[in-house]
């Protein structure tokens, strides 16, 4: 087992349902905050299962340089590492050796490219991707593709997409060959073993009541681990990616060719590039109707509020982005009035909440006045508060989304629409 998906509600083109993987059950459409490194920016893990999250996104480029793939995995994979229990998504690198612009060389073999960090050279190749990200352990991983520039044309663009597909069917192949490698399964059979025999160690993770742990204190909050964690069988689940630039025909055709490859979840990527916004929703609703209405779709670094309501309310199940963290950081704040830059000094004074709408712990307990104190002060707090009352408007836009689903009504408009208080 890799993961099962479920549908179980549908309204116009969103569906509503659950994604089942080795370590948690996700509610979708799922928004899937970004941890670079390990981390979401300024926000503990305790902190990130309070505010109801169950998976989570890593970069494979960024761990692969530090603090390094075989570190992690002696570690237990990312779930060992960074003390997570919950699901992971790792990206495959793709996009951001694609970023490094200058840095990189690319050939059908795969990636030369230079750290950004300290000049090294290093390549990545389908095969090297699959096998930095097996020894992650993420329980969905990416397929290494090709991101194509924009503009780019035509010729251009389906020479980019025709390696993406060549390089998706290198990826599945050195999968299915090494998926068995996976940390999180080696650890469960080891453990499995260790309890036939009635033998019990300290340092050694444990299983209770069908879950696997780490050495430690319980985690305040209600695991929502699958019991499939503690299955010897349980593997990671690797999706294909959908290329094809801003062309709707070579989009037409990448989603058929990967498709043929076959894998349990497809993901449109090459999007957020630079093109209009209407681009890339015009590129989105066409790549949507030639993916398989049976498999989880996931829209990769997308977008706004209201852009990852509209694509949900399309038939997107899975998005992630980091303007959420990153805008926080920059003093930028959603909420269900709009966009607030609570460094502007008209917030000097202003003893009201960020937003009278949000139940987030930020808006139930400071006001204005303070997180505009706190940014001017250069404060680390500010950066902090502020990241969890985005991650947290965010995460409350895809419960409203999957609510309205349910009920039958598409996706409801962001404004003028309360949360509840969280802890």
């Amino acid at each position: 087992m890799s993961i099962q998906f479920q549908i179980e509600a549908s309204s116009g083109g969103g569906r509503s349902g659950k994604l089942i993987t080795p370590h948690a059950v996700v509610e979708t459409p799922v928004f899937m905050p970004v941890g670079t490194v390990g981390t979401v920016k300024g926000i503990p893990q305790d902190l990130l299962e309070e505010l109801g999250v169950n998976i989570l996104l890593g970069n494979t480029y960024h761990l692969y340089l530090r603090p390094g793939v075989e570190t992690v995995r002696q570690m237990g994979g990312l779930h060992g590492f960074m003390a997570w229990d919950r699901a992971i998504l790792t990206d495959s690198g793709g996009f951001q050796v694609f970023s490094l612009n200058e840095l990189r060389n690319v050939t059908e073999e795969g990636v030369t490219f230079r750290s950004h960090l300290d000049g090294s050279a290093h390549f990545f190749s389908p095969e090297s991707s699959m096998e930095a990200q097996i020894g992650l352990g993420a329980d969905i991983i990416m397929a290494f593709d090709e991101c194509t520039e924009f503009p780019a044309d035509r010729e251009r663009t389906r020479t980019s997409m025709e390696m993406t597909a060549r390089w998706a069917a290198r990826s599945k192949k050195y999968f299915e060959e090494h998926n068995d490698e996976v940390p999180w399964r080696a650890t469960a059979l080891h453990t499995a073993e260790l309890r036939s025999a009635g033998q019990t160690r300290a340092s050694a993770p444990t299983q209770a009541t069908g879950e696997l742990r780490w050495p430690g204190p319980p985690p305040s909050a209600v695991s929502t681990q699958s019991p499939a964690t503690s299955a010897t069988g349980a593997t990671q689940a690797l999706f294909g990616i959908v290329q094809g630039g801003m062309d709707l025909e070579l989009r037409r055709e990448s989603a058929e060719r990967t498709i043929e490859i076959g894998f349990p979840g497809y993901a449109i990527g090459g999007l957020s590039v630079g093109e209009p916004r209407e681009v890339t929703r015009e590129v989105v609703e066409a790549t949507l109707e030639h993916l398989p209405t049976d498999k989880p779709r996931y829209l990769m670094g997308v977008g706004t509020p209201e852009e990852i309501a509209m694509y949900a309310g399309l038939g997107v199940d899975m998005m992630d982005c980091v303007l959420p963290t990153r805008a926080a950081r920059h003093g930028l704040l959603f909420t269900s009035e709009g966009k607030i830059s609570i460094k502007q000094a008209r917030y000097a004074k202003d003893s009201g909440p960020l937003d009278p709408g949000c139940g987030c712990r930020v808006c139930q307990r400071y006001s204005r006045a303070y997180l505009r104190h706190l940014y001017a002060a250069n404060e680390v707090l500010a950066q902090v508060l502020n990241t969890i009352h985005n991650l947290s408007f965010y995460l409350d836009t895809m419960q409203r989304v999957r609510h309205s689903i349910r009920l039958g009504e598409g996706t409801r408009p962001l404004s003028g629409v309360s949360s509840q208080p969280k802890p």
